[in-house]
């Protein structure tokens, strides 16, 4: 392993003028003199060159005679000095099909394990599944760092480094796209409901949170163009009953007396008082009172207006009116669907109109959910695409699909909106309350993964180091192997290695950064030197 002394002695003084910084700070002049007589008397006896960090190790021997300062082992030993040592495995370069220099994939052979695996075609079609799904990072093809092998001198001073391995695994491996999300109302299904006529409210029955059904009454409105409205369809039905009763008097005379020109003029007058009927018809329609004229019929003159009087009103309710102070300008106020009062407005008395919003009625049991993602991420969401949030303060993650993507991001956060319906029949959903959402664009239920920490980026190159498979043979040498890699999905805690070793491999996970700081010794401020030619 490397020294971490400095053997050219070129940060003594910076070291030593700091020394001297917090002694003058600190301590009495008689003291900071004698100190800097003792610097400058060990200064010059060593040429201001700090101990190597061999030196320093508590129980560590003396370096051997033979000792290689390159790789820091004896040079007996060295496997990198000595290629007879530790025969090395054919060099078969840079795979153009998955990006890596030694492909575990097409040569299995190559892998550090105990005994031989082999690959099957599922696992090239994941590895081929997983490099056409996205635009993965490369490794630089010129780079010859997957050559090299980190060697130690013992197994002790792997321990003394706190190099700990890890095998590769398979494990199930998402690639999503993440945003903020909200979970709101389905406004399809949400009803914002209002007087159909300026007036004052008469009675409202429901309260926040009571259920309602399709039709139910809500509220009634005292509304004078209610009272108008009726006036003119009983007009209207008398004056067609008059001028029907006519026409067929006068079609019964004609040739007797009344000639053709008088019974087209009655029938004119009879077809212009039926269009004003369905027109007084239509008007009570449109105030939420449906009609028919022809079911008044068989009601007398002297009959109408009480049989409209409260036309359109649930019996239950009419029954508890006082028929001699009630008025007839009742406009009624009803639910569109079945749902719950989530907002009322309202008390008996308020003067409305056709902007106050009364009532607001929702139906829980189907929610929409809000996910903004960043623009360059919406370019790969498609409807029908999975879909997943986890309220905040929730444990599980409540599914569904992709129902419509945004043709525009928001002016101010530069996201795009996208939504999905949530069925919500258990009720364990609420409205108006956020989380994290993902959009999941591929699934993988067997990928190869390694811990996130294994993973190093060397300047040209993602590696990973692997144990070699004699490691633990009597004698062996204490050999890391350096294996360029293809990542793919990660997360807080793994990374899918799409290609570059095979499951069953033990990798450097902790303390791995120890090794990394080997193979970059030779290069530091200058990257990897093979790449840079």
């Amino acid at each position: 392993m490397p020294d971490t002394g400095d053997p050219s002695g070129t940060l003594a003084p910076i070291r030593t003028v700091s020394i001297l910084k917090r002694l003058v700070h600190s301590a009495p002049p008689a003291i900071i003199f004698a100190v800097l007589g003792a610097l400058m008397v060990w200064g010059h006896r060593t040429g201001w060159a700090l101990p190597k960090f061999s030196e320093l190790r508590g129980d560590a021997e003396p370096a051997p005679a033979d000792w290689c300062p390159l790789h820091s082992v004896p040079e007996s030993e060295c496997v990198e000095c000595n290629p007879d040592l530790l025969p090395r495995t054919e060099n078969f370069g840079y795979c153009k099909v998955h990006g890596v220099h030694d492909c575990t994939l097409c040569n299995p052979g190559i892998a550090q394990l105990q005994t031989s695996r082999t690959v099957s075609s599922d696992d090239l079609e994941r590895a081929a599944k997983a490099l056409a799904f996205a635009e993965r990072p490369t490794n630089n093809s010129r780079c010859k760092q997957y050559r090299r092998l980190i060697q130690f001198e013992s197994e002790k001073a792997v321990e003394k480094y706190g190099i700990g391995v890890e095998s590769v695994w398979t494990a199930p491996v998402v690639e999503a796209v993440a945003g903020t999300a909200e979970i709101t109302y389905d406004q399809t299904l949400t009803a914002r409901l209002s007087a159909r006529a300026p007036g004052s409210v008469f009675r409202a029955f429901k309260q926040v949170g009571e259920s309602v059904k399709r039709g139910e009454l809500v509220a009634l409105v005292e509304a004078g163009e209610v009272g108008r409205a009726k006036a003119v369809f009983l007009q209207s039905i008398v004056q067609s009953r008059l001028e029907t009763q006519n026409y067929e008097r006068v079609k019964k005379l004609a040739g007797n007396g009344v000639s053709q020109q008088e019974v087209d003029k009655a029938f004119a007058a009879v077809s212009e008082v039926r269009i004003g009927l369905a027109t007084a018809q239509q008007t009570l329609t449109n105030l939420g009172l449906s009609v028919d004229a022809a079911s008044f019929d068989t009601v007398t003159n002297e009959q109408l207006p009480e049989r409209l009087r409260f036309h359109g009103l649930p019996k239950d309710v009419t029954e508890t009116f006082d028929p001699k102070t009630t008025t007839g300008n009742l406009l009624p106020i009803v639910a569109p669907f079945d749902g719950v009062v989530s907002t009322r407005d309202v008390v008996a008395g308020e003067v409305v109109d056709t902007t106050k919003v009364m009532f607001v009625i929702v139906d829980p049991r189907q929610l929409w959910l809000m996910l903004d993602v960043r623009v360059e991420d919406a370019k790969a969401i498609r409807i029908g695409t999975p879909i997943r949030i986890r309220p905040d303060g929730g444990k599980d993650e409540v599914s569904s699909v992709v129902s419509w993507v945004s043709t525009e991001a928001r002016h101010d956060t530069r996201t795009v909106k996208v939504r999905a319906s949530l069925p919500n029949a258990d009720g364990k959903l609420r409205a108006n309350t956020f989380g994290t959402g993902r959009v999941i664009l591929r699934e993988e239920p067997k990928a190869v993964v390694v811990p996130g920490e294994a993973v190093h980026f060397d300047g040209c190159c993602h590696v990973v180091f692997v144990r070699d498979k004699n490691y633990l043979s009597e004698g062996a040498p204490k050999v890391f192997h350096v294996r360029t890699v293809r990542i793919g999905a990660r997360d807080e805690k793994q990374t899918e290695i799409i290609a570059g070793v095979l499951p069953g491999e033990l990798i450097a996970v902790k303390g791995s950064t120890v090794l990394r700081s080997e193979l970059l010794k030779n290069n530091l401020g200058a990257g990897c030197d093979c790449c840079n030619k």
